[in-house]
């Protein structure tokens, strides 16, 4: 069986906590502000204008997302793959959703707003790090904020080390592809990965 209305789904949960609705703030307070400047990763949810749905990992030294004012962050794009799927993805439709996470916190941080793409000198200046300046910042404008309860992460155990996965349970990126891709794509191994990665981290 199917739920296909909301009043079917509301009817096998009790209604939401009022500290739980009350919590959603229009912009970032201190404690939002505080839990970007400590993120060394968030999660960009985007959607294209045929609803296809994309979710990307973005990381960098804590604080990497940069908090212009109460309703402003600016993200910066590092080299990837090239697929620009996020960004393709907000030139359509310029909604997206982050979720930011700190090691060792379990609470995480959701913010939704609207975003675009900047080529600004002053927000490309103002994500400029050591290693470089972005090409492109995303800008997103604060719609809704608020931290998310600590139970996933708990359940997850995502920060004890004593739960961490060995990385050689997995074969390396290289390898899964060659069995996904085939062709003359060669199996790079995990060490040979990491040497390629190191040259734009």
């Amino acid at each position: 069986m199917q739920i296909r209305t909301v009043q079917a789904l509301r009817a096998l949960y009790a209604p939401a906590r009022e500290r739980s609705v009350k919590k959603e703030l229009a912009q970032l307070d201190a404690h939002c502000t505080r839990f970007v400047s400590l993120s060394p990763l968030v999660v960009v949810a985007s959607a294209a204008s045929s609803l296809a749905l994309d979710a990307s990992p973005r990381g960098g030294e804590p604080g990497f997302v940069k908090v212009l004012d109460a309703t402003t962050l600016l993200l910066p794009d590092a080299p990837g793959n090239n697929r620009l799927d996020t960004l393709e993805n907000i030139l359509q439709t310029g909604q997206v959703g982050l979720l930011f996470l700190v090691p060792g916190v379990d609470e995480s941080l959701r913010v939704n707003g609207t975003a675009v793409l900047s080529t600004d000198p002053h927000d490309l200046a103002a994500c400029a790090d050591a290693k470089r300046s972005p090409k492109l910042v995303i800008r997103v404008t604060v719609q809704a904020a608020y931290l998310h309860c600590a139970k996933a992460l708990m359940r997850s155990g995502l920060w004890d080390a004593k739960r961490h996965v060995a990385r050689s349970v997995m074969p390396s990126m290289g390898e899964m592809m060659k069995d996904q891709i085939g062709g003359d794509i060669p199996a790079e191994t995990q060490d040979q990965m990491l040497l390629r990665y190191a040259q734009d981290l």
